[in-house]
């Protein structure tokens, strides 16, 4: 079994040196992985191949396939995600705040690293570039425990930005996978509350139930993604069948893809015809309710449990509302505090929607697919978190940085 302890120790020694770290150096060093990924494309694509082959033979879900799956584009996005990432401000060492006391103590508020980040993710190994991406910059070093679907794309990700780290003259513990694959190393893993100073689970809901049950490490939670799309009575039609195409099959096994639709009653007879023609075309499989079903024929009957289900695959749940107050209430019933949206051309009703929707975010006439810390511009992104405390949304560089505050004196004692 591996030894976490000792990862731990060397993930804290990694911790101080990568604190000294200049910004130019960290972003040098960033820029030198990023084009270690093109030099070893070849190697990272046959490693991805025998994790394919692995999924394809045990049956693995289509949406869990493409989350695993690393192409050549895929590749040069995670080097442009690490040269964005090299692109942007260091937030470490940024004063926040500057006040003077009336004693004359100078105080000042400043970003620091959080320091030793754990991250436990499923099938996704571009989350490994990204994680270290972002966690190095910010000057944290990172453990990652990545799943076993995934292991051998993860390892040789691994592999490259440890030798590129190391070649750069950087401590190349600055990044460590847990390689095991036994559920009791997880288990171990989250516990290491003496070494790991947060936990970031990124993945499905059970994973994510399970750290957020189990870890005695602070966490960070990333939800997943039942994701509303509202159609107002005042919608543009032909946008929000753009809308929700992209959002729902511009790429599934994502958590900002669609899941769910809301529609305004007064447009079912105008809408409904239109958007049922795109979905099948894409092979979508509908399930509504019997004000949508009237509609559309070949629409499956949707249970309640339809409503709160994160998909990951052609199949979309509808939902007929009366008013901008019962999609409202019914978005915050059912979401996972991801991303919803309103398709509207009233002012009036994109306010209340924006104002009163319990998401991290919420759009008005854009797809959910754009909740995306490189969408936003923050290079890459840990994840999404769905909580309220210290990170909510995209979480960038600055979502993984704590402050403290350093205090100037002249000789002033407390009475």
């Amino acid at each position: 079994m591996i030894n976490l302890k000792e990862m731990g120790e060397k993930a804290q020694a990694a911790k101080q040196e990568l604190q000294k770290l200049s910004a130019h150096e960290k972003d040098e060093a960033l820029l030198a992985a990023a084009r270690a990924f093109c030099t070893h494309k070849d190697a990272l694509m046959a490693a991805n191949e025998e994790d394919l082959a692995v999924g394809k033979a045990s049956g693995m879900h289509q949406g869990l396939m493409d989350r695993l799956r690393l192409t050549q584009g895929r590749i040069e996005a995670m080097a442009e995600g690490l040269r964005q990432i090299a692109g942007l401000k260091d937030p470490v060492g940024e004063v926040m705040e500057t006040f003077v006391r009336p004693n004359g103590l100078l105080i000042q508020k400043r970003r620091v690293p959080l320091g030793v980040i754990g991250i436990i993710y499923e099938s996704r190994p571009n989350v490994t570039a990204d994680a270290f991406g972002l966690c190095f910059k910010a000057g944290n070093a990172v453990i990652l425990k990545g799943g076993s679907d995934a292991l051998r794309s993860n390892l040789a990700i691994t592999q490259v930005i440890r030798q590129s780290l190391q070649e750069s003259g950087i401590n190349p513990d600055a990044l460590q996978l847990i390689a095991d694959t036994d559920r009791a190393v997880t288990s171990e893993f989250m516990k290491m509350n003496h070494y790991v100073d947060v936990l970031i689970p990124r993945g499905g809901a059970g994973l994510i139930r399970t750290v957020v049950e189990n870890s005695t490490i602070p966490v960070i939670e990333t939800g997943t993604g039942n994701c509303h799309v509202y159609v107002d009575k005042d919608a543009d039609l032909d946008m929000a069948v753009n809308i929700i195409m992209n959002a729902k099959t511009q790429r599934i096994g994502v958590c900002n893809a669609c899941e769910s639709l809301v529609i305004h009653e007064a447009v079912r007879e105008a809408f409904l015809p239109k958007l049922a023609q795109a979905l099948r075309s894409k092979n979508v499989e509908m399930r509504g309710d019997d004000g949508i079903r009237q509609f559309l024929t070949d629409c499956v009957p949707a249970t309640e449990e339809d409503y709160g289900t994160e998909y990951l695959d052609y199949i979309i749940s509808m939902k007929t509302v009366g008013s901008v107050e019962e999609a409202i209430a019914h978005i915050n019933r059912y979401n996972t505090r991801h991303s919803d949206c309103i398709v509207t051309r009233n002012s009036d009703a994109a306010e209340r929607f924006l104002n009163e929707v319990d998401a991290a975010c919420v759009y008005v006439n854009a797809s959910t697919r754009f909740t995306d810390g490189f969408e936003f511009g923050f290079g890459a992104e840990i994840g999404i978190s769905t909580q309220k405390l210290h990170a909510r949304g995209p979480m960038g560089l600055k979502e993984l940085t704590s402050y403290k505050y350093t205090i100037y004196g002249d000789g002033q004692v407390r009475s």
